[in-house]
């Protein structure tokens, strides 16, 4: 997982997701280049994680309306990727 800001106390981390429509709903997760570019991931380990959920929540409202991304903690997604 690459990081933007260094976590600190007090804070969640996040990542941004959208669900790709047609993929049988699969999620994907977003991961900036240095120069700012974005492309998607289906790992949410190489995603890039942000600072809390409102910086991956401000990252969501920046990309275009048609992609319909959200934040979503960092903790959750972990664990849901796991395989049982």
């Amino acid at each position: 997982m690459s990081a933007t800001h260094e976590f600190t106390a007090g804070h969640l981390p996040a990542l941004v997701s959208r669900r790709d429509a047609g993929a049988a709903d699969l999620a994907s997760y977003l991961v900036l280049s240095a120069e700012g570019q974005h492309a998607w991931t289906s790992d949410p380990q190489l995603a890039t994680a942000f600072i809390s959920m409102r910086e991956a929540t401000r990252m969501a409202f920046r990309l275009p309306a048609n992609l319909r991304a959200y934040g979503l903690p960092v903790t959750v997604q972990m664990s849901l990727s796991r395989p049982h």
